[in-house]
């Protein structure tokens, strides 16, 4: 058990809304949307898994300087965020508290099994937590975002009316341009690695034909795989996508044997040098998914 003393660290007048993420995406949106009224960090980077995390003292430090935690929620932080949020002892961002945004609230959950057990492997019940992959429900995560900064900071309403009008113009635009570019593609089928790419393929109109991970979070075997290309044969799977934290010998297999290829994809912000925005991230994603 992590044991460190914290004091509760008061925002002063004229402070910076101190705005912690659990995801580099949140982070990020958050400070296009706030602007110079926030600073903003994220408690993981963009090539490690949100599955399994360390919950380090520096992380207890960061939660205790918050005016505003985001989270994943749907269960995918419930590993490692209560604890940060117990020992950081500050009442602004504990489940319930003002300063507390479980981003998930604003998306429509898919997946959603009324009594998962140890069977269905790291299945959620709320539903399949990877809605972060999806640019439509990215935009309502931004945007319930940027209701939240203003309620915790009335006097910032000009600036965040400013910078979201921006932001979200800009938003649609590119949504229209990414929609544009694999409307071609619609149908395409692939295999993801692990079952995170759902919102992503609903989205698009891609079809998942199966998983190397013969259940959410159990790791693919050899054995596994070859079922799953017995199983996929004459289907002309296109390609095989996993996260960036993933092993790939498997997926390097599946992808020769069937004549697929690999697409290690850009789950998150930071994940790949340059990817700095949401919409560098999904600039990518679209870029990988409509290649030849």
């Amino acid at each position: 058990m992590l044991m460190m003393i914290v004091s509760i660290i008061p925002v002063t007048a004229g402070a910076k809304l101190m705005v912690v993420g659990t995801l580099p995406d949140f982070a990020s949106m958050a400070e296009e949307i706030g602007g110079e009224r926030v600073s903003t960090i994220s408690l993981i980077k963009g090539t490690q898994d949100p599955h399994f995390v360390d919950a380090k003292p520096s992380m207890i430090l960061e939660v205790n300087k918050a005016d505003l935690l985001i989270c994943i929620g749907m269960g995918l932080e419930d590993g490692w965020l209560p604890i940060l949020l117990s020992q950081s002892r500050n009442g602004k961002v504990q489940k319930g508290s003002q300063g507390f945004l479980d981003a998930s609230e604003f998306i429509q959950p898919l997946e959603v099994v009324s009594n998962p057990d140890r069977s269905m492997g790291d299945v959620h019940g709320s539903g399949n937590p990877h809605y972060y992959n999806s640019p439509v429900e990215m935009l309502k995560v931004a945007e319930g975002i940027y209701l939240k900064l203003k309620a915790l900071d009335p006097k910032g309403t000009a600036i965040y009316d400013a910078n979201w009008k921006r932001f979200s113009e800009r938003y649609m635009k590119k949504l229209g341009e990414w929609n544009a570019v694999l409307a071609p593609f619609k149908g395409t089928k692939v295999i993801e690695y692990h079952k995170s790419w759902i919102y992503l393929l609903d989205w698009s109109g891609y079809v998942s034909a199966g998983t190397l991970e013969p259940v959410p979070g159990i790791p693919p075997s050899p054995g596994h795989v070859i079922t799953l290309l017995n199983t996929v044969k004459g289907q002309n799977v296109k390609f095989v996508i996993q996260e960036v934290y993933q092993p790939t010998r498997l997926s390097n297999l599946f992808a020769e044997k069937s004549g697929a290829r690999l697409l290690i994809l850009p789950s998150m912000v930071g994940a790949e040098k340059g990817i700095v925005t949401i919409f560098d991230k999904f600039d990518r994603i679209v870029s990988m998914l409509s290649m030849n």
